[in-house]
């Protein structure tokens, strides 16, 4: 049976019509604010002020309270996405990243980078509940998806640590390739995926051994390989595809997870004409931190060089918007309206 034009219309619109009702939070560390994204309209529809040199950012499970470290003013404000107030303040010295242990959202894992530390923190009352101390330099930070195991990335000590949810104890170092940014665990919690910015690599860690399974390689046809530099991992909920921001690369990695091949790159932009130099360009530079939207349809993309925000289209990995934002986006999240 062949559809009414109007209604084949109406559902091709609605098909290829962006994240409907979602929000998304950009941590801009430079001009010292949190961008808000309305997906509808792909645009910013508050600008939101901070302390000092905001970066890594939690989202209760509700989505109604953005955690947000605030690495040089030593504390990570916590506030209401409906007010835009702040509910309350957990002073730690330098935060750089912190973690939920969801979907209870307690306690709050945080990176103290400076001080080789990882606190452990109740948000509703403020209190911290133990310290565990790392490598030089913390900062990934995941729980696993039963949430009984955290880990933790060094950057200078080039390990990946894990520790315990019940016990707090250290149960494993994993050395890895240089300057260890970011850990994603599969959704299945079987395997650990950390990316080194300096060793260009993903190394794949076994959660139930701690051996590593394999180190992930990535080469982009024209460029060197100094500018190939992973940070951060997100994996599908099916655990399929793993998307790997490139950085300085501009590109993000497409990885089959069960296979840990590389598949495809993404441009995290797209090409505009500078009629200053005469030719197309890419915009969308320096991909950092990414987040799926809750359906999995679309993949964000912040990029702290061009200061704004690419939305990728999972179903053909297509950009098909770059949101500008504040200076120096470093993590995205996406939340429901």
């Amino acid at each position: 049976m062949r559809l009414p034009a109007a209604l084949f219309l109406l559902l091709a619109l609605f098909a290829a019509a962006p994240a409907h009702a979602y929000l998304a939070y950009a941590s801009n560390e430079k001009d010292n604010t949190v961008s808000v994204i309305d997906l509808d309209t792909m645009k910013v529809v508050k600008t939101v002020p901070t302390g000092q040199r905001p970066r890594g950012m939690a989202l209760t499970s509700d989505g109604k309270r953005l955690l947000v470290c605030l690495g040089d003013s030593n504390r990570i404000d916590i506030f209401d996405t409906k007010t835009w107030q702040v509910t309350g303040s957990i002073l730690t010295p330098d935060p750089e990243y912190a973690a939920l242990r969801k979907p209870e959202n307690n306690p709050l894992y945080v990176s103290n980078e400076n001080n080789a530390l990882i606190t452990v923190w109740n948000i509703d009352t403020q209190r911290m509940l133990v310290q565990m101390p790392t490598g030089v330099e913390p900062e990934g930070m995941a729980v696993s998806p039963d949430g009984q195991l955290v880990v933790n990335t060094t950057e200078t000590t080039n390990m990946a640590q894990f520790f315990s949810y019940a016990t707090g104890k250290n149960l494993a170092n994993v050395l890895v390739p240089p300057r260890p940014r970011w850990a994603a665990f599969t959704h299945d919690g079987s395997e650990v995926w950390v990316s080194s910015e300096l060793g260009g690599t993903v190394t794949v860690i076994d959660t139930k051994t701690f051996k590593i399974l394999d180190t992930i390689r990535f080469a982009v046809e024209g460029l060197r390989s100094t500018f190939i530099q992973p940070v951060g991992i997100n994996i599908t909920d099916d655990d399929k595809l793993a998307f790997v921001a490139l950085g300085p690369a501009n590109r993000v990695a497409v990885v089959s997870v069960p296979e840990h091949k590389v598949l495809s790159y993404v441009a995290t932009g797209h090409s505009e004409y500078n009629a200053t130099v005469k030719k197309y360009l890419l915009v969308g530079q320096r991909p950092w931190h990414m987040a799926f939207t809750p359906d999995g349809k679309y993949l964000l993309t912040a990029n702290g060089l061009s200061n704004d925000v690419s939305v990728i289209r999972v179903s053909d990995l297509r950009v098909i918007n770059t949101i500008p934002v504040g200076q120096q986006p470093w993590m995205v999240l996406v939340s429901p309206h």
